[in-house]
């Protein structure tokens, strides 16, 4: 079942998607060479639990960390840890969510370190344009494929490839609620989207196949060819004046 939600719940959320566009811009300056992903994660961390706020990912499902933290080839769900420092040419995937007065927002950026090939900041930047064009959707009596459909068109004609085993979700009092939101799909089809329903989009895109496989961590997906993936993602609330993107600074497409 589809959960609507209050502007009473809205207000919860919205506070929750500020302090996650925070992070986001923290992390664009903290991304640098030789930094380990282990640093990452405690500078968030403090950032998060600073703002009387609670990480959405420590101990989900016994994930160990406040960040996923996933370079190059690892489409999601990277564990940090002391060892892995980052390197000029790499590209770094960070997906994290927090949690104020019991709700939910979850946001995810990908980011060069340092500088990268022409190709590869094209992933990045494709990926995150079809995240905005995922939102330009997000109006009451669209339906859900026109989302999924938005972002699979866009990336394609690119040239990359959309990942099918991971998909975006609801969000509210649950870090993932109905419906999912694959990045991929047909328009006109799915559920009509209404006021008071909120989903994480999150394009997950790669520079090859779109098959993934899963680590022995059991944890980590990469890609099953080693190409490059990124990731974007964005809590956003349906409203009857269209879009409202909880977790960007500036809250419109």
């Amino acid at each position: 079942m589809i959960l609507l939600k209050s502007e009473r719940e809205l207000e919860r959320m919205r506070a929750a998607g500020k302090i996650l566009a925070a992070v986001k811009e923290r992390l664009k300056a903290l991304i640098k060479p030789g930094i380990s992903t282990r640093e990452i994660d405690v500078d968030v961390e403090a950032f998060i639990v600073g703002r009387k706020a609670r990480s959405a990912f420590k101990g989900y499902r016994g994930f160990p960390a406040t960040v996923c933290t996933s370079i190059n080839d690892e489409v999601v769900h990277g564990i940090p840890s002391v060892k892995r420092k980052l390197r000029e040419g790499d590209i770094i995937g960070l997906d994290l969510g927090c949690i104020v007065d019991g709700y939910y927002a979850d946001c995810a950026i990908t980011l060069p370190v340092g500088p990268v090939p022409p190709r590869v900041m094209e992933l990045l930047d494709v990926t995150r344009e079809s995240l905005d064009k995922a939102i330009v959707q997000c109006r009451a009596g669209n339906r859900l494929g026109d989302v999924s459909h938005a972002v699979q068109a866009h990336c394609e004609s690119h040239g990359f490839a959309v990942v099918r085993a991971f998909v975006g979700h609801g969000i509210g009092k649950q870090l993932h609620e109905e419906p999912q939101v694959p990045n991929f799909g047909e328009p006109g089809r799915g559920p009509v989207l209404k006021p008071g329903m909120v989903l994480a989009i999150e394009p997950m895109v790669t520079m090859g196949s779109w098959e993934v496989r899963v680590l022995e961590d059991r944890w980590t997906a990469v890609t099953a060819d080693g190409s490059l993936a990124a990731h974007f993602e964005d809590t956003i609330a349906i409203t009857d004046d269209g879009p409202d993107v909880l977790t960007r600074l500036d809250r419109e497409v």
